[in-house]
């Protein structure tokens, strides 16, 4: 007889629904051979996640070609072997930085046809469209492009120092990487106008009352709770995941129905009847 107490909420206090632990340590790390000669990024893997730090502390984290081209190959392996992605910045004069914008040397030479490649824009749109969540955790400046980064991120946590903010109008351009739609989405349109065409750079304390962080961490523990987070998300189904994140990014007008597709599909999943019963099973157990 099924048990009527045996709820989502009873699920969700366990680390996995199928009773395995989740990986709590940073181990197994290893520089895949595919970005070993990266020159603007920093990768490390391990089974369930990808870590990528911004490496460009000379021009603190500056977001140039050569980093967008590692991006690409970043996403094209992603794409092939899904797994969540960490996102981090880098240490500048033991200050962190997350990205303090495009490389304005390079900017100042774009021309029109450099702005229809979007450049910036398609590499964020490429993050956010990935199979997996992606973390993106946010020390020091995460400014013009870095922020559009950011926001390009799942989950997005900070440490107290962080900056973020446009400052694009101020350069006599506008934020045309993604955050003249994301910001509305995520911060609603009064705030976003205020950082978009006012040029107001935000806090950690404020980008948190604005939600447009989750969580604020010291610098030395930030890296180990974007990890936290990881093992959270590394401890659902990962189709389950992955489904969710593409219905989540579904127009309004697609649900419920494509919410129906997708459970329907979940619903045949072998994954689906041996995290259930794993759980029922847990459940008879705790009853003896």
């Amino acid at each position: 007889m099924t048990d009527t107490n045996t709820t989502h909420d009873d699920a969700a206090r366990n680390p996995r629904a199928d009773g395995t632990a989740a990986p709590s340590s940073p181990e197994n790390w290893r520089t895949p051979s595919w970005a070993a000669d990266f020159t603007a990024l920093r990768v490390t893997e391990r089974p369930d996640r990808l870590h990528v730090a911004l490496d460009r502390p000379d021009v603190r984290n500056a977001i140039d070609e050569v980093m967008v081209e590692e991006l690409h190959t970043v996403c094209a392996h992603l794409e092939r072997e899904p797994k969540t992605m960490v996102l981090s910045g880098t240490e500048v004069k033991g200050n962190g930085v997350f990205a303090s914008g495009a490389d304005i040397a390079q900017l100042r030479e774009r021309r029109r046809e450099d702005a229809l490649r979007g450049v910036n824009s398609q590499i964020f749109d490429r993050i956010a469209k990935l199979p997996m969540p992606v973390v993106a955790a946010l020390d020091g400046y995460a400014l013009g492009g870095g922020a559009e980064l950011a926001w390009a991120a799942d989950f997005r946590i900070g440490t107290p120092r962080l900056k973020v903010g446009q400052p694009e109008t101020g350069l006599g351009i506008i934020a045309a990487a993604g955050a003249m739609w994301r910001l509305k989405e995520l911060a609603g349109e009064a705030l976003a106008k205020d950082i978009l065409m006012a040029g107001r750079i935000l806090s950690a304390q404020e980008a948190l009352e604005a939600r447009l962080i989750t969580e604020i961490h010291e610098p030395s523990e930030l890296l180990a709770a974007a990890d936290t987070l990881a093992d959270r998300i590394a401890a659902q189904d990962p189709l389950a995941v992955r489904i969710s994140k593409r219905v989540f990014a579904m127009p309004r007008e697609a649900h419920p129905h494509v919410d129906e597709l997708a459970q329907a599909v979940l619903f045949e999943s072998q994954a689906k009847f041996d995290r259930m019963q794993a759980f029922l099973d847990r459940k008879k157990e705790h009853k003896k």
